[in-house]
């Protein structure tokens, strides 16, 4: 029997697809990343930095179902194919004006207005172009390619930085966006015609569809739940990860990635290389228990690395900086045990007429939700610490964990 990975990859449209996405996502994160680490130099305020995480969440809030409404009337491989390219043309003016923070803010949201009509077509397409059978594979694989991506950027993100400055760092942005453009044009979809539809889209009418629709699932709104709630705590961690760079692990801010991203990346390519291969016949529901509960603990150890540290025997030389690479891998794999079941749950439970509009939701849902938090914390780590901050959190991720178990068996 052929390795369900392998069969995955076998499909050319699909290959594309993470080709594509590969470089769309590493354009993506290298620019956050650039702009909080422009943000922080600018400011040195983790409320300043808040900000730069907000302009790329509020349009979410705005127009994050309407978007994905409009996404499933049309074909989605163009959808892939304009954002990216309206994307690179969007990345353009920040290399003149990267210095002024109102104006970072603003082209950050209009690269975030851009990228809500690429959520509801990046994800979705994968139904469309491998089989049923494959979609764990598919999904699994999809999220190495991402993780890989993330890897790349957060990983050279401060690197590039320093070398080769900002203003030659987001021209090369603007050419991983138009790349991934590219890549996109070659996929084939597996549709008729799939054009725009000619009828008016009603925003109320789209909207209470996807809620009959999640009202009828209960698998479909936990997994929901579950990618807001996680994609929250990453939005949270970019927000006060300057901070726990400088004040808890007494790094540099541009080292955070090398040490903190990348080791969390590999965990997350180690989990989903376990999940496509050998979690076919588990519950794609207690890999996510799971997964959540590991997350919390492993929240709720990180302001504490020194500690653990200097609890081992001094032989070993480990330090604060050794233990959160630990923490980072650990976390890692867990998120993919969470984010690959999730995303699987939500394409085998909706149709294709119905998957743009459930993940605009979710682009609405992480925006909206994630607002408190994001200047909540901000503030906090501002007022009382970033470790007090991360404790709390890790306490609150390990109850909602302790609760699913317990609640929803």
């Amino acid at each position: 029997m052929k390795n369900p990975l392998i069969a995955a990859l076998s499909i050319p449209s699909f290959l594309f697809l993470l080709i594509s996405e590969f470089f769309s996502q590493f354009a993506m994160n290298l620019l956050n990343f650039i702009l909080l680490i422009v943000v922080f130099n600018l400011s040195k305020s983790n409320l300043a930095v808040a900000g730069v995480v907000l302009s790329f969440t509020l349009p979410s809030i705005l127009f994050g179902i309407l978007a994905g409404a409009y996404v499933d009337k049309w074909n989605k491989k163009n959808v892939l194919v304009w954002t990216n390219a309206l994307r690179a043309l969007a990345v353009v003016p920040l290399i003149f004006v990267s210095h002024i923070l109102f104006l970072v803010y603003l082209f950050s949201f209009l690269v975030s207005l851009i990228t809500q009509f690429f959520v509801p077509a990046e994800t979705p397409i994968i139904p469309n172009l491998v089989k049923k059978e494959l979609l764990l594979s598919a999904n699994a694989l999809f999220s190495m390619g991402i993780f890989g991506s993330i890897i790349v950027a957060y990983a050279f993100s401060g690197p590039l930085i320093l070398i080769l400055g900002e203003t030659k760092v987001l021209t090369l942005i603007t050419i991983l966006f138009a790349i991934s453009s590219l890549f996109a044009f070659l996929i084939k979809l597996k549709l008729s015609k799939n054009g725009l539809k000619k009828e008016k889209i009603n925003v109320l009418q789209e909207v209470r569809e996807v809620l009959f629709v999640l009202a009828k699932n209960k698998n479909l709104y936990h997994s929901l739940f579950l990618i807001t709630l996680l994609q929250t705590l990453i939005l949270v961690i970019a927000v006060i990860g300057p901070g726990y760079a400088t004040n808890i692990l007494h790094v540099q801010v541009e080292k955070f990635p090398i040490l903190f991203v990348t080791p969390a990346v590999i965990g997350m390519a180690i989990g989903a290389v376990v999940i496509g291969n050998f979690l076919h016949q588990k519950s794609k529901q207690m890999l996510t228990k799971i997964g959540l509960l590991i997350t919390g603990l492993v929240v709720l150890v990180f302001p504490y690395g020194e500690i653990v540290s200097q609890t081992l025997p001094d032989t070993l030389h480990i330090n604060v900086v050794h233990i959160m690479l630990i923490l980072a891998v650990i976390i890692g794999f867990a998120f993919s045990l969470v984010f690959v079941p999730s995303n699987t749950i939500l394409q085998e439970e909706t149709t294709d007429e119905q998957r743009g509009k459930i993940y605009g939701l979710l682009n609405t849902l992480v925006g909206g939700i994630s607002i408190l938090p994001v200047l909540g914390v901000g503030v906090l780590a501002d007022a009382i610490g970033v470790g007090q901050v991360i404790t709390v959190i890790g306490v609150v991720l390990i109850l909602i964990a302790v609760l699913r178990f317990v609640k929803f068996k």
